[in-house]
């Protein structure tokens, strides 16, 4: 199963991902993760939710192969139809949301984290958005959550990728942890809020969000707005063909 979710007694939720070999989620995973963050939502016994993932990372972003894989442009209109989904489940879950992260997150991945409302992450996670590799333009939105603006645009045009140890002094990662201690670490903090009353929680979770300063649906919106146009343009194709090929031949995502 790609997605689980479990609630504790103590009122938090866990999600866990866990699509190996590298957590690269099929359109299907991530309208999962949306469901499952949809359920939190409404579950009133839920009191906050920590965002984890099983294996080598936290999230290698959309699965190209099964895009490439898929005739026409299905399979293409699901992945952003479902990271958009999964990206809003995050940021509008009525309780917060605790991200752990291990290993790499990029692509769709900082989608999740940079939506999310407190993040933990093990000594060997990192942060990347190598979209323009694969032609496709998206989660500046939610890297500009991370880092500062002229950061994220260094990020953004080189694909390069940033040490979670780098972003604490940000203030985006609280904190970072052996992996082995991630989960606990992750607890830890959402087991504050959870001691917390959850009908104060939920109105302080709306009221922030009311006031962000960026409505991050509509900008992310408006960047799958190009990668859209550079699909059409047929640009795209062979950049994620040239990928396919190399993570065929080297094994890497």
């Amino acid at each position: 199963m790609t997605v689980t979710s479990e609630l504790r007694p103590d009122g938090i939720r866990v999600v866990t991902m866990n699509a190996p070999p590298v957590n690269a989620l099929t359109v299907q995973g991530w309208f999962d993760v949306a469901a499952a963050l949809d359920e939190a939502s409404a579950d009133m016994a839920t009191k906050v939710v920590v965002l984890r993932a099983e294996g080598k990372g936290f999230n290698a972003g959309v699965d190209i192969k099964e895009m490439q894989n898929t005739t026409g442009f299905e399979a293409l209109l699901g992945a952003n139809r479902g990271c958009f989904a999964a990206f809003k489940a995050v940021y509008e879950c009525s309780v917060p949301v605790v991200a752990a992260v291990n290993g790499f997150c990029v692509g769709g991945g900082v989608g999740l984290v940079g939506n999310a409302d407190i993040v933990v992450a093990s000594e060997d996670a990192y942060f990347g958005v190598p979209e323009v590799n694969q032609g496709a333009l998206g989660a500046a939105t939610h890297m500009a959550r991370l880092v500062p603006q002229h950061m994220m645009r260094t990020l953004y045009f080189t694909a390069r990728t940033i040490p979670a140890k780098d972003l604490v002094q940000f203030g985006s990662v609280l904190e970072v942890v052996p992996r082995e201690d991630l989960l606990d670490a992750a607890l830890k903090v959402a087991g504050e809020i959870a001691a917390k009353n959850t009908k104060v929680i939920r109105a302080a979770k709306e009221a922030l969000n009311g006031i962000d300063p960026i409505d991050v649906n509509k900008s992310y919106r408006w960047e799958q707005g190009f990668t859209f146009e550079l699909n059409l343009m047929g640009v795209s194709d062979e950049l994620r063909d040239d990928f396919a090929g190399t993570t065929k031949a080297g094994g890497a995502q």
